[in-house]
């Protein structure tokens, strides 16, 4: 058995999912409908520079990511599941499909109201920080009066990722590269994702959420909130809180390893979550 890993934001390429296309016409069709333009244009051609615009990222990374995971289903049999999934940030909407919570067009239709309202988050900023400890970096922030400014994606021992206003991860970024930071790399994004300042976008979604009825899920699926797995009664809540918390990313691997599991897949385009994973591995 194995943990299949689901990549999110970031990990977007042009060129992503050329391959699978072809194969899933009528989930294609069906995900045109839902957005209203073409996912194989933004994927393939991105003639309007979209595909890296949160609104546009998130459906198209969610896409590409269930793409694979059919293909693979398709190749391995269904009796060959994994035995836990995980997805990171974005990611958690496609190990949450692989568990079957939901169908991939309810899916598409979260992620789609997702990317919307996160793309709407003005005046926040991110940066990666890599080459210091997230308890580090925490007691800079105190030291510095920068309270405000939250870890949002805690990547591995040593990578974890800022988030906060602007002027303040300015700051952030001065003061952990003072404290010998290898590099931090400010990244582009419109808000500040995975933060308290994400409030308003957690209400609006929570109301969306309530639409929808979920079912159990057939696997585990570690949650990004608890870095635990998600029991039947918790999937509205942790998707919810998923917006203002932090990815405990490293916890997650954490967990996994814990249960003795020693093979684990990325599903979707990109090697980051294999890189994260030997950090995590290695760090230990």
């Amino acid at each position: 058995m194995s943990v299949y890993m689901f990549p999110g934001q970031g990990s977007q390429i042009k060129d992503m999912g050329k391959d699978l296309f072809a194969l899933f016409p009528e989930l294609i069709l069906k995900a045109d409908q839902i957005l209203g333009y073409s996912i194989k244009d933004i994927c393939l051609e991105d003639f309007q520079q979209q595909l890296n615009q949160t609104q546009y990222t998130q459906p198209a990374l969610y896409t590409v990511n269930a793409l694979t995971y059919f293909k693979k289903i398709q190749d391995i049999g269904k009796s060959n599941k994994p035995s836990f999934v995980a997805g990171h940030s974005l990611g958690e909407y496609n190990a949450l499909l692989a568990a079957e919570v939901f169908d991939f067009e309810t899916g598409l239709q979260l992620v789609k109201k997702r990317g919307e309202l996160m793309s709407q988050a003005t005046g926040g900023a991110m940066a990666a920080v890599v080459g210091l400890k997230a308890d580090t970096i925490k007691t800079l922030l105190i030291q510095n009066d920068l309270m405000n400014v939250t870890i949002a994606n805690d990547n591995s021992h040593t990578q974890s990722v800022l988030s906060g206003q602007k002027e303040n991860i300015a700051r952030a970024q001065a003061i952990c590269e003072q404290a010998g930071a290898m590099m931090v790399v400010p990244l582009k994004v419109s808000g500040a994702f995975h933060s308290p300042y994400m409030r308003t976008a957690q209400e609006q979604f929570q109301e969306f959420l309530s639409r929808f009825e979920f079912s159990p899920p057939t696997i585990p699926v570690i949650s990004n909130y608890t870095a635990q797995p998600y029991s039947a009664n918790e999937i509205h809540r942790n998707l919810a809180q998923q917006i203002t918390h932090p990815v405990r990313w490293t916890e997650t691997i954490k967990y996994l390893l814990k249960q003795g599991e020693t093979e684990f897949e990325e599903i979707g385009p990109g090697i980051v979550l294999n890189g994260l994973l030997r950090r995590i591995k290695n760090e230990q």
